[in-house]
């Protein structure tokens, strides 16, 4: 399968403070993505084409934008972040990488099957390459993470135009999962936390001397993000027989649709039947929580989101939650033990109570920043005592270039957090010389408030979210013997036999 990735005008003059077209922090946020990205597509032997801007001194462009990036000047040039990276330099003088470029009879002779774009800027240049690429036909994919424009609200119009428009296959950042070591307690395996008709039946199978091979399948009323299946994996590898077992299921974040199987177990019933209750119960809720994280994820386009929830749930399921919130596409969690079962680091900042005891924001941050290692993120909320936007500021000077970001968390009580208010800590932050700080947003963040933001063209780098997912409402799912000793069945409703999916694996 041949691949081909075009970067898109990462040059010095677009990406180098002092240039008249300088896009600024934010696009040049994406540098170690877009390293990323091409280090993982040359190891796929992707062909690497570079479009670079190179305008001649009286270019025509230069009525609508000052002159930038003249052929022979260090500002056309790739920036030396990237220049290590093989790849094909083609010139353009347009916004199109196909115009009057040698780009299209290079593509003719490759034949790609997939053509990634990434650079700048996401709704001039970049845009016009997916709408180039698209009417040739071509499959296109964009990482969120590795396109940035000097205007964030043009950059996410772009995005969800070229998805919902375009068909372009907008690539979200996902945190890299490492396999979860998952328990299973006792209690579960001795059949207690199932509805008790089911250890009923099999007690009944075993004094009958009735033990058949059955098929079970399991579905759902609606769709959503699997999660929960490596957990009903390890339940099952437990309790099935080595020798006489076969397990075929979706992965791990996948989507499902309405009724499609994502689960099918063949092996003696008496093996697993006590355990339907809680195959079902991993499923549902976990596949809730993760479908509502990726709601929040499309929403963001492309911005993290961390799952802050863990205040809101009892907390035996803490961990599975936040981990079905990774699973979903969040990238961080602010408890031990999710972040544990996902194989990352948690996420948090400093709660009230520690600005409240020491008296200011500054004082916390600093003592913050004294005592945790340095590899946890200084991250100050400002929203105690003083206005936000003041808060800001101070506790940026105090911590002397240390300071990372700061959340906004404003309680309903004053207002909450506006993208109004975000801007201008964002205008604060940058004139008084702290344009490196990140801002974070929490509180009371929903698929709607997010989208909010982000059509407002709010500067955030992070958004919290935690009732929304740690509430969300668990998928049912529902569990159907269709087959026994060889033979096609279900109860009434349910067509009898193997359900066809081939998007399911053999896990066992």
């Amino acid at each position: 399968m041949t691949r081909v990735v075009i970067v898109s005008d990462m040059l010095r003059g677009f990406l180098e403070e002092g240039y008249p077209l300088y896009c600024g922090i934010e696009a040049r946020s994406i540098i170690p993505n877009v390293r990323k990205l091409l280090e993982r597509e040359l190891e796929q032997n992707s062909k690497i084409f570079y479009l670079c801007d190179h305008h001649a001194p009286a270019d025509p462009e230069f009525k609508m934008f000052p002159p930038h990036c003249v052929e022979g000047t260090v500002e056309a040039e790739v920036i030396p972040e990237l220049s290590s990276y093989p790849g094909e330099i083609i010139p353009k003088r347009t916004f199109s990488s196909f115009y009057n470029t040698s780009l299209e009879q290079k593509l003719e002779a490759l034949k790609p099957e997939t053509i990634v774009i990434c650079g700048v800027c996401t709704h001039i240049c970049v845009l016009q390459a997916a709408i180039d690429a698209r009417n040739r036909g071509y499959e296109v994919e964009i990482p969120a993470d590795c396109v940035a424009s000097f205007d964030r609200k043009a950059h996410f119009f772009a995005l969800d135009y070229m998805e919902k428009v375009l068909g372009v296959r907008l690539i979200r950042p996902r945190v890299e999962i490492a396999k979860p070591r998952f328990e299973i307690p006792d209690l579960w395996l001795s059949g207690e936390t199932a509805d008790v008709y089911f250890p009923r039946t099999v007690e009944i199978l075993k004094k009958e001397g009735i033990n058949p091979v059955a098929t079970m399948e399991v579905f759902s009323g609606r769709g959503g993000i699997l999660c929960g299946i490596e957990e009903v994996k390890t339940l099952l590898a437990e309790v099935l027989p080595k020798d006489n077992r076969d397990v075929w299921a979706l992965s791990e974040g996948e989507s499902f649709d309405r009724k499609e199987v994502v689960l099918r177990i063949k092996a003696p019933y008496q093996s697993y039947g006590t355990y339907e209750t809680v195959y079902l119960g991993m499923l549902s809720h976990c596949s809730g929580w993760a479908t509502a994280a990726r709601e929040c994820v499309d929403a963001a386009q492309g911005i993290p989101v961390i799952s802050f929830g863990a205040r809101h749930v009892h907390p035996s399921v803490v961990g599975v939650m936040e981990y079905s919130a990774i699973v979903g596409g969040c990238t961080g969690c602010a408890s031990t033990v999710g972040a544990k079962l996902a194989g990352i680091q948690p996420t948090g900042t400093i709660p009230h109570a520690l600005i409240i005891v020491l008296g200011s924001t500054a004082k916390a941050t600093i003592a913050f920043d004294k005592h945790m290692p340095s590899e946890v993120p200084r991250i100050a909320l400002v929203d105690t005592f003083e206005d936000e936007v003041r808060d800001s500021v101070t506790v940026a000077k105090a911590m002397r270039g240390r300071l990372q970001g700061v959340r906004l968390d404003t309680p309903s009580e004053r207002g909450r957090v506006t993208a109004d208010l975000v801007k201008e800590v964002r205008a604060w932050l940058d004139l008084e010389g702290f344009k490196e700080v990140q801002i974070v947003v929490s509180g009371g963040l929903d698929p709607e408030r997010i989208r909010y933001f982000i059509n407002e063209g709010a500067p955030i780098d992070t958004f919290a979210v935690g009732s929304y997912i740690s509430d969300a409402k668990p998928i049912n799912f529902t569990a159907d013997l269709h087959e026994v000793e060889g033979k096609s069945i279900a109860k009434r409703g349910r067509m009898p036999g193997i359900t066809p999916n081939p998007r399911l694996k053999k896990v066992m």
